[in-house]
Order: C-alpha cells, then sequence, then structure tokens
C-alpha cells in the first residue's frame, strides 16, 4: 500500500469531511462528556468548516491519496502568541487522521512530516498538538517524533 501525499484541493473536501466526521465519532467514543457528539450532516459541516481554511496562508491541509482516493488528511495551522495558553508563537497539528484500512502504513508519520516540514518553512519556532488522552497508537507515533508531554487538561462535569 502506497499513498501520495500533496496539498488538499478544493474537491478532495468531501472526502477530507467524511475523515473528518471519523475523528469526530472516534473522540466521541473516548469522552462522550467531553466531546461533541457526532450528528447529522457533520460530514458536510466539517468539510464545509476546512474548506473555508484552504487558501489561508497560515493554514495547510495535507491529504495522502491512493488512485484518486482520499485516504488521510493532516490539518496543520501557525498559531500567535496565546496568553490563554502561556505560549509564544507555534504551530498546531489540529487534525490528523487516516482511513482505518490505511493505518499501519506510515501515512500518518509521513503526513506528519510534510505538515512539520510545511510549519519549519513557515519559520514556526515549535509544533504544538493536543491528543485524546486514551488514544496510547497516536501518542506512540507523536513521541517517535519528537513530541513530549507538556499539558494534561482535565475536566469536570458540573450537573445541571
Amino acid at each position: 500500500m502506497t499513498a501520495t501525499i500533496r496539498l488538499a484541493q478544493s474537491g478532495d473536501m468531501p472526502a477530507v469531511g467524511q475523515l473528518g466526521a471519523t475523528l469526530m465519532r472516534t473522540h466521541y467514543d473516548f469522552d462522550r462528556q467531553r466531546f461533541i457528539a457526532p450528528f447529522e450532516g457533520v460530514e458536510e459541516g466539517y468539510a464545509s468548516f476546512l474548506q473555508s481554511i484552504l487558501q489561508s496562508p497560515d493554514n495547510v491541509i495535507f491529504v495522502a491519496e491512493d488512485g484518486g482516493a482520499v485516504v488521510a488528511y493532516v490539518w496543520a495551522a501557525l498559531e500567535p502568541l496565546s496568553w490563554k495558553e502561556l505560549r509564544g508563537p507555534a504551530g498546531f497539528i489540529h487534525d490528523l487522521v487516516v482511513a482505518e484500512e490505511w493505518r499501519r502504513h506510515g501515512i500518518a508519520r509521513r503526513l506528519m512530516d510534510a505538515a512539520i516540514e510545511w510549519l519549519r518553512e513557515k519559520n514556526a519556532p515549535r509544533v504544538v498538538l493536543w491528543t485524546a488522552a486514551p488514544n496510547d497508537i497516536a501518542q506512540a507515533l507523536f513521541e517517535s517524533l519528537g513530541f513530549r508531554d507538556t499539558m494534561i487538561e482535565m475536566t469536570l462535569e458540573l450537573p445541571r
């Protein structure tokens, strides 16, 4: 299984929206209180949202394509100084999704390499990302790429 890594195009957004919905469902399954529940039309909504940032000079979406089919994507962005997060400017990996049948073939690593290189070329001084606490496989990938733990998100559900 080989796939080509390339910049996303408008025509890729329906497939990217499907993958984004998969990401949403995966996170919701991890923690149904913390993450947004999937809803009717989430695929189109995700596609529309990512389409809206596709031409932004501060965002990039790379896709992995095989035989004309998009099988994975990564979304990275340049982020300014954040007083809220107590960090300076950074590159941020927002999404990384690989279709289930394409996992464990090195595609996530290749997408991350492309995103990190793009951020390096844009002079990002660091790259930050968030990963769901139960997602051990993703965390192992990120650690193998040199990422280290820096924050732990904690959630308290308030009774209504």
